[in-house]
């Protein structure tokens, strides 16, 4: 029980700003996607010209169920947007479209980050997923090796939650830049997209900062376990 509290304590500030982090994502997206751009465009049509300026013809938009769900696969270079993002013409759809087209010129460009990233993340389901379990199957069975393993499979998975931090930053800075080279926004856009965008960023430093201070959790576990 002690153990247990002492985990929740721990972990609070990341929690804290986890839930922050996601109530400003909502409401933003929520706030901007009744905000028509000025420019007209769907989040199909915008991340379609970024792409296209960027010599990114040959990759697909599709579209995917659920709210929040956009995201670019690097493996098969499909771009995915969400329902309320694909056809429809509010900045918040913009924002997010054009973020994504960001993470496609990331892998056009070989930026490492994106590239190390993308290497690691079989590893990192891994260790989110089995490194809890054998560190506690060894405090348990008494093999402190056991405990270690755990805690350095669930280390890869924070690795993961940092370099994301860089790959995040980076698509949005070259989504704000792409928007104003093409003339897609204007001033109030561009203020309009800022804020939904930085709110996001915030949901990548809160898992960050989640994931690190479990694993801080873990290893001071994994070292009483001797």
């Amino acid at each position: 029980m002690v153990l247990v509290s002492w985990y929740f304590i721990i972990i609070l500030p990341g929690f804290l700003l986890s839930m922050w982090a996601q109530s400003k994502v909502k409401g933003n997206f929520a706030k901007y996607s009744q905000v028509r751009n000025s420019a007209g465009l769907t989040g199909e049509q915008t991340s379609r010209r970024i792409l296209d300026n960027e010599g990114l013809n040959s990759i697909p938009i599709e579209t995917v169920p659920g709210a929040l769900t956009d995201h670019y696969d690097p493996k098969n270079k499909v771009l995915r947007l969400s329902q309320p993002v694909y056809g429809v013409d509010s900045v918040a759809a913009m924002a997010v479209a054009a973020h994504e087209a960001g993470h496609a010129m990331q892998q056009k460009d070989g930026y490492a980050p994106l590239k190390f990233r993308s290497a690691i993340v079989p590893l990192a389901n891994i260790g989110s997923k089995l490194g809890f379990m054998l560190l506690f199957l060894g405090i348990i069975i008494g093999i402190s090796g056991l405990s270690w393993l755990g805690v350095g499979l669930f280390a890869i998975a924070t690795i993961f939650t940092l370099v994301t931090l860089p790959v995040e930053f980076d698509a949005s800075r070259r989504a704000k830049a792409e928007l104003n080279r093409l003339g897609l926004v204007d001033r109030t856009d561009a203020e309009a997209v800022d804020k939904v965008l930085d709110a996001a960023a915030w949901t990548y430093v809160a898992a960050f900062l989640t994931s690190a201070l479990s694993l801080l959790y873990y290893m001071r576990l994994a070292s009483r376990s001797r």
